[in-house]
């Protein structure tokens, strides 16, 4: 009973999210518009996914070099 009336100090900001949700549908349809097939448009939706992780990954590579 004791937690029932402790309020959460989280301050959680959606600011993230949001630019990462931009982003995200910025991208698909950059993908599909330059999709010529299904499958095109398939990967394009994967790639819209995880484009953030790649774009850090060839900043990696650029860094090496």
């Amino acid at each position: 009973m004791e937690g029932e009336n402790k309020k959460s100090k989280c301050s959680c900001h959606a600011t993230g999210g949001g630019i990462y949700g931009l982003a995200f549908i910025g991208a698909l349809i950059y993908y599909i518009q330059h999709a010529q097939s299904f499958l095109e448009g398939l990967m394009g939706f994967l790639k819209a996914l995880v484009w953030p992780a790649i774009l850090v990954y060839k900043l990696f590579e650029l860094l090496v070099k």
